[in-house]
């Protein structure tokens, strides 16, 4: 069957009604067979595109799904002028939203697949990358309002916070209860070592 011709791709540039209707099948897709039988020869078939069109516009299977989890995302992030608050707040949202919905074992299995699939591992470090510059955006509210010290690297702190939460996902550990989250957000903002050594 060929492609639907209002859903016929205009070049390299997306045309927006053939991309929506490749994102609604690759979510329905995944509903149906979830990760393990998800391919993008079922979603082309269900988005009645062709393949080219969706590896032109995803080179791999898990842009595809990193896009898919992107739409599926809802996750708050507090300002509440307070930097522990935030964290906090930020994690147990985020931990919440894995825990309940489908988008925490899709998240854990593309980290999975990133061990092994280059594509894959690409893929996972762009989105990384842009999720810990917005998570450093927190910690710069806070550098702003003379919480923290200038000279604290807003990304490296970006990235324990980071570290924390996937090994939450990939261990299931997802209903810590806030003291825990609370606990290691000040282990983080106030260091561990004594003062004065």
């Amino acid at each position: 069957m060929g492609e639907d011709p209002a859903r016929r791709s205009i070049g390299a540039r997306r045309n927006p009604d053939s991309a929506e209707a490749i994102l609604e099948a690759a979510e329905a897709v995944l509903v149906e067979a979830g990760y393990a039988g998800f391919s993008i020869e079922a979603v082309a078939r269900r988005a009645r595109a062709g393949k080219p069109t969706i590896y032109r516009w995803w080179p791999s299977k898990a842009a595809l799904l990193l896009e898919v989890y992107k739409r599926q995302k809802r996750v708050d992030v507090p300002d509440t002028g307070n930097l522990e608050d935030d964290l906090v707040g930020f994690l147990s949202n985020l931990f919440a939203h894995w825990r309940d919905t489908s988008s925490g074992s899709v998240f854990r299995s593309l980290i999975a697949e990133a061990q092994s699939d280059e594509a894959a591992a690409a893929a996972l470090t762009g989105y990384g990358d842009g999720r810990h510059s917005h998570t450093a955006g927190i910690i710069e509210r806070a550098k702003a309002r003379g919480e923290v010290t200038a000279d604290v690297d807003a990304a490296l702190a970006a990235e324990l916070v980071a570290s924390y939460a996937w090994k939450q996902l990939l261990t299931n550990r997802l209903d810590e209860p806030e003291a825990t989250i609370r606990k290691m957000i000040g282990y983080l903002i106030g260091g561990i070592a004594r003062n004065g050594l």
